[in-house]
């Protein structure tokens, strides 16, 4: 499917999405999808689910917590290496 399926638009602009992509991606007659333009192509893609955010953000929080105590660490060390930062 890397080279693109060719496929004709009906007359009120509908198109087929092919089997393969919609079992691959999981999208059903009836789903939502998103469309819209990117770098001059038409990209057709399912929408973040609230659950898929919410996993996202968690992520994204843990990897925060995870930056701020090896960040904590370094300052200490740099700290008792440097001493502290002398007054301008």
């Amino acid at each position: 499917m890397s080279e693109g399926e060719r496929r004709k638009v009906g007359k009120r602009g509908q198109v087929t999405i092919p089997k393969e992509l919609r079992e691959r991606f999981g999208i059903s007659g009836g789903d939502d999808i998103v469309i819209r333009e990117e770098a001059g192509k038409i990209v057709i893609e399912r929408p973040v689910t609230r659950e898929e955010l919410a996993e996202g953000y968690r992520q994204r929080a843990q990897r925060s917590r995870e930056l701020a105590d090896e960040l904590a660490g370094v300052s200490t060390e740099a700290d008792d290496h440097l001493g502290d930062a002398p007054e301008w």
